[in-house]
């Protein structure tokens, strides 16, 4: 198996595929796609052609339709919704002239994957600030009690226990989302 320059496997041909074109079976086993969902793009206008029928009525796909099918993983992976890949495949069907149309919605896609990458570049920092504090308590021999709020609880006549009036918000949410910190999860002081 080969790679296209985005980086994603290009399955070896088959020796029937050049005269025959591939299955739906083989574009499922390239694609990493059921046959169901391959059934799904199609109905769903998903494709940049509409996937011929051999004489026994068979779908017969081409590298072409792999390809596109792989990038449209891509894109469904990264976020994009089924409505904007259909979109996008739809203005790509109606040929030249929309180019600019199909940059302004990648552009979007675009925006919205590094804002995820931020967020999650966010969720990084704190988690590994954890992992650092747990790291030291854990050398240092202070892990007992790290991380262990204990709200006060009243007893009611329902199942469920409640907070009672004296427990804050900040004493059971986690200093990360109230911009606190716990004395029990920071880190100790050097020796």
């Amino acid at each position: 198996m080969s790679e296209n320059p985005g980086g994603l496997p290009i399955p070896a041909a088959s020796p029937a595929s050049p005269a025959h074109g591939l299955s739906i079976g083989q574009v499922a086993e390239a694609t990493g796609l059921s046959v169901h969902a391959l059934r799904f793009f199609e109905r769903e206008g998903l494709f940049l052609r509409e996937i011929p029928r051999s004489s026994g009525g068979r779908r017969v796909y081409e590298q072409a339709d792999v390809d596109w099918l792989l990038l449209c993983g891509r894109l469904r992976a990264s976020g994009m919704p089924i409505a904007t890949i259909r979109e996008f495949a739809a203005l790509i069907r109606s040929g030249p002239g929309n180019e600019r149309d199909r940059l302004a919605l990648l552009q979007e896609h675009e925006r919205d994957i590094r804002a995820k990458i931020d967020d999650l570049k966010a969720c990084l920092e704190i988690v590994h600030s954890k992992v650092v504090t747990y790291e030291q308590h854990l050398r240092d021999g202070t892990a007992a009690g790290l991380w262990a709020p204990s709200p006060t609880l009243t007893p009611s006549p329902s199942p469920t226990p409640s907070l009672t009036p004296s427990t804050t918000p900040s004493s059971v949410t986690p200093p990360e989302l109230t911009g606190g910190s716990n004395s029990l999860d920071a880190p100790a002081p050097p020796r």
